[in-house]
């Protein structure tokens, strides 16, 4: 039976053709060779003839036994590739995924570096070929590509142990310290070391109970910084003001402080240095996972041919300058006995003990593992938040409807606590919506399979790197109807809580598996937090002259294109506003 045949790509156009992922060129090849062989041998074997008889003409044992030998070796030779060739019908590898045809060694590379932004490309490589499950292979490596929330349950439940593992990159490397974390650390003993102490030490239910009150308190700084700003200009950044605060909350759980400097701004609004840390927490979040050459071609690293390691280097250094001095000092407190109370999570990290009474990690571990948690904070919920606002203030029957559920379940006599999280389904409803529709990033970050298996039917080889597609997932017209239509009443459902989290992997808000969100629990706690204040204590409008925001990416990722700016008035009692401590 002829295999399946594919679509393919060219490197330099789209092309459609008819060759197969494992074409049949490859098993005509085998059945004429074999066909030579086999002609091939008669020949030598007729020839070896002749040679025997002038061999026992002429008595010479040595001649004889080499032909014998070698009339074995070739007469063993095809039986086994006979038998081969008989056998490899019904045992045959399924084929890879379809996808484009690349260049030898470089795969799709040349045109990876001249179609950015990457992510657009590798999408519209999908629907060029109307497939769910693509491959593109750059460099040696295969990258698999899925829109399917059916192939994505496949990979991170069914076979979860098995696409455990991340890719070597310089980025990696450079943030990770050599591979010492636990997120973006492959798959090892390492890994299952850090994994185990951010999930039993710090993200486990009792330690997010424990820290209720940090988090309490960076939910009225916000909401007391907003006020202020409220009542100084009336106008609010909402990128500017969701990113720090998920940054402020962060800080607060991490060092046990908002802010890396010494005087805090008056309004409650970030400092200098903050405003520094957060920048560079982005710039490196940007250039974590952002197909550099040299990560698909080894023996480039150090070249620097697209900027990204300068990039890494400078960003990752910036943040190092303002955790570092808080690590060392917190070490060395405790080290003297100076510090014995437990308090935030660099404790923990410090206090925790091996089977010996030691330190079970030491600073080279806990400087960047810290930096990774920081930096996996700030962007998916205020991502989440600032478009639902944006979208909201386009419908405002939606923003109606949200402020309503919240003066029913809350009142106007105090402010929404966390307390009041379950009840607040329509607001949930709205969030979940904005990660399907606006996820901060189009991929999730990559899965590597640690053997050869098999996917949807398609054959999935070792070190292959795959990236399941939130943008897809969340936009998939078999899934979702009208998928570009912002609807939250589509997430509700009355015989059960709205919550965040989606485990038939429909859309990703909080990633999932061996390899997903160590603290679902605390991202839905900031993520509904922020947009309950935001709504309850403030009425919004777009600017004067503006009467709609322009809902459209970035060119280049996808945020907002342009930053949410919005007119904010008081809607609560001024009694109830909390201030600036």
């Amino acid at each position: 039976m002829d295999p399946p045949s594919h679509i393919f790509l060219t490197p330099s156009k789209v092309k459609l053709s008819l060759y197969p992922c494992r074409d049949n060129r490859n098993h005509n090849k085998n059945f004429e060779s074999s066909s030579s062989l086999y002609t091939n041998m008669n020949t030598f074997t007729s020839n070896s003839s002749d040679l025997t008889t002038t061999a026992t003409e002429t008595s010479s044992f040595s001649t004889l036994y080499l032909l014998s030998t070698l009339q074995a070796f070739v007469a063993i030779t095809l039986v086994m590739l006979l038998k081969k060739l008989m056998t490899d019908p019904n045992k045959k590898k399924p084929y890879l995924p379809p996808g484009p045809t690349g260049w030898p060694i470089i795969g799709m590379i040349p045109t990876m570096l001249k179609s950015r932004p990457v992510f657009r490309w590798l999408h519209s490589i999908m629907k060029q070929l109307n497939t769910e499950i693509a491959c593109v292979k750059l460099g040696n490596t295969h990258v698999i590509t899925v829109t399917c929330p059916k192939i994505a349950r496949e990979i991170l439940k069914q076979q979860d142990a098995l696409f455990a593992s991340r890719p070597l990159t310089y980025a990696q490397k450079i943030l990770s310290n050599g591979y010492k974390t636990c997120v973006i650390t492959p798959f090892g003993d390492q890994f299952k070391k850090m994994r185990k102490v951010v999930m039993t030490e710090l993200v486990c239910p009792a330690r997010h109970r424990w820290l209720h009150q940090k988090r309490s308190e960076e939910n009225d700084h916000l909401t007391a910084w907003v006020y202020n700003m409220v009542k100084n200009s009336g106008s609010v950044d909402f990128r500017f003001m969701t990113r720090h605060y998920c940054g402020n909350a962060i800080k607060k759980l991490m060092f046990g402080t908002r802010t890396f400097s010494k005087n805090t701004a008056p309004d409650g609004g970030p400092t200098v240095e903050d405003v520094e840390h957060m920048e560079a927490m982005f710039e490196a979040l940007g250039f974590t996972f952002a197909f550099c050459i040299s990560d698909y071609l080894p023996m480039l690293t150090g070249l620097d041919l697209n900027g990204h390691e300068k990039i890494m280097r400078e960003s990752s250094a910036i943040m190092d300058k303002y955790h570092d001095p808080i690590i060392d000092e917190r070490i060395k407190m405790w080290r003297e006995g100076k510090r014995t109370q437990i308090e935030d999570f660099l404790d923990i990290f410090i206090s925790i003990k091996d089977e010996q009474g030691n330190p079970l990690l030491t600073a080279d571990e806990i400087k960047p593992t810290i930096k990774e948690l920081v930096m996996a904070a700030p962007d998916n919920p205020s991502n989440a938040v600032e478009w639902a606002m944006a979208e909201m203030v386009n419908k405002p029957e939606i923003l109606r409807k949200a402020m309503e559920e919240i003066d029913r379940v809350v009142g106007k006599e105090r402010l929404v606590q966390e307390s009041d999280i379950p009840k607040l389904n329509y607001v949930k409803a709205i969030l979940r919506e904005a990660f399907r529709l606006h996820p901060v990033a189009a991929f999730n970050l990559p899965h590597v399979a640690l053997s050869d298996t098999t996917v949807a039917g398609y054959h999935i080889p070792k070190g292959s790197q795959v990236l399941l597609s939130r943008y897809g997932l969340g936009r998939n017209p078999k899934v979702w109807a009208d998928p570009l239509c912002f609807k939250p009443e589509r997430h509700l459902n009355e015989c059960s809580e709205v919550t965040l989290t989606e485990n038939d992997l429909r859309f990703i808000s909080f990633s999932t598996g061996k390899r997903g969100c160590a603290a679902p629990a605390l991202g839905t706690a900031l993520t509904t937090m922020m947009l309950a204040r935001l709504l309850q204590g403030f009425t919004w409008k777009l600017p004067e002259n503006e009467t709609r925001v322009e809902l459209m990416e970035s060119s280049h990722d996808m945020f907002l294109a342009k930053p949410l700016v919005m007119v904010g008035d008081l809607r609560l009692p001024e009694h109830l506003y909390p201030t600036v401590k």
